[in-house]
């Protein structure tokens, strides 16, 4: 879920990346626009580039295009097939892989140095000119069917498509991106052609890379890759709209457990309380089991075996959000709890030993995912697309110490709405109906 993923993203960025990591901005010969952080101890490069957009850009009854035409950009370019296509890359020591979420087309690729050239040259050839043969096409349409039958079987997933058309309306965020089974059905080959020239265009490009490359060599390895794109995608969408009221809705689903979903309107990144508002999530329902979700639904009550709580930015909308999983019997007092607690938050905020802890862990815990190119260069890609500066992580820090008693218990009464809070139960909760 992008919602997941988000919440991986901002917790990342909660903590500082390694003293010694420079940034340096680089700008290609054709105006492309990348973050590097060089490190030549190692004959390998880590590069991810983002095409802001995603499957938001699908056109009305092609919901699911550009997650197909995704899943098929290694399928085959000029005359390589799919396997010929693998065979190359992986000849290469190569390797590529392709996603989209609502708001970006994902690219990430990783080559040794000595094979850099024919690498670069292969991805090239996959983005500018995929061949999306008819046979590939049904084969790969097959698979995202299986995928999204799968889905509804899911609670988690059900829970997630619920709270998303509850939130968002007639939005694109309001239905998954991968399509129906309906409209991936009925999608042709014309329309998979028509969804990578609305996503793939040199407009809204973000490139990181970590590893062994210099400013000068990606310069030109940027020009290279995206020259042959469109200069410009399909129009980008509109803000969402925020339609969630306070409330439950029950999804009937038969099992021993609910999955419950909660949610209400969140705060977008570049809000100048935003750091206020991840200490005090941090508190409510970080990972630690500190946090006072895990302590009250967990720990002294044994409601459930994990929750938490995450701010979620999506391009167009923000949500603050939670979920858990309990047995039918106790959800209803599961939900009172989180209730409960939203509104303790609300109108106690937090006590100045939270806060000092809060604050020691965000600034001290250094992130596992940081400990390579890869992730390094992942993360990159991420800070640009929300609007982060490359100084960052050297500024992050005293930013969060800036934060005070004060400022945290007036975010507090700001963000938390306990009476807004929308819980979507996938399951069979005893004593538990769905109303306004």
């Amino acid at each position: 879920m992008k919602i997941l993923r988000l919440a991986a993203l901002f917790l990342a960025l909660a903590t500082p990346l390694r003293a010694e990591i420079d940034i340096q901005t680089v700008t290609s010969p054709g105006g492309i626009k990348a973050w590097l952080i060089e490190d030549h101890n190692i004959p390998f490069t880590a590069l991810e580039i983002r095409f802001r957009g995603g499957t938001a850009l699908d056109q009305p009854g092609k919901r699911g295009a550009v997650n197909l035409m995704t899943a098929l950009i290694e399928e085959g370019t000029g005359d390589l097939d799919s396997p010929a296509f693998a065979r190359a890359r992986d000849s290469l020591a190569a390797s590529f892989s392709f996603g989209a979420d609502e708001d970006a087309v994902s690219v990430s690729a990783r080559f040794l140095t000595e094979n850099r050239d024919q690498a670069l040259d292969l991805l090239r050839r996959a983005l500018v000119e995929p061949s999306f043969p008819p046979e590939a096409v049904d084969r790969v349409r097959g698979q995202v069917l299986a995928n999204i039958r799968s889905d509804e079987k899911d609670p988690g997933s059900l829970a997630g498509r619920m709270l998303r058309a509850m939130a968002f309306g007639d939005h694109p965020y309001a239905s998954p991106g991968d399509g129906t089974a309906e409209t991936v059905a009925a999608l042709t080959r014309d329309d998979i052609v028509a969804a990578h020239a609305a996503t793939l265009a040199r407009d809204r490009i973000y490139v990181a890379a970590a590893g062994d490359i210099s400013a000068a060599d990606l310069g030109a390895v940027l020009d290279a890759l995206f020259s042959g794109l469109p200069a410009s995608g399909a129009p980008l969408p509109d803000r969402a709209p925020m339609n969630l009221t306070g409330g439950v809705t029950v999804v009937d689903f038969p099992g021993p457990q609910s999955t419950v979903l909660f949610a209400h309107e969140g705060m977008k990144r570049d809000d100048p309380d935003f750091f206020a508002a991840s200490i005090l999530n941090e508190i409510m329902g970080g990972g630690r089991f500190g946090a006072r979700l895990m302590t009250e639904v967990r720990e002294k009550r044994g409601l459930t075996y994990g929750i938490g709580s995450y701010l979620v930015g999506y391009d167009q909308a923000e949500l603050y959000m939670g979920q858990f999983a309990t047995a039918n019997g106790t959800v209803a007092e599961a939900i009172e709890v989180v209730r409960g607690e939203w509104a303790r938050m609300a109108d106690q905020g937090v006590t100045p030993e939270e806060l000092e802890t809060a604050k020691t862990y965000m600034t001290g815990s250094y992130p596992l995912r940081f400990d390579g190119n890869g992730s390094i260069a992942n993360i990159l890609v991420g800070m640009q697309m929300i609007g982060l500066e490359a100084d960052y992580p050297k500024t992050r820090n005293d930013k969060v110490n800036a934060v005070t008693i004060e400022d945290v218990q007036r975010v507090a009464a700001r963000l938390y709405q306990p009476q807004a809070l929308r819980f979507v139960v996938v399951g069979q909760p005893d004593g538990v109906a769905t109303t306004d």
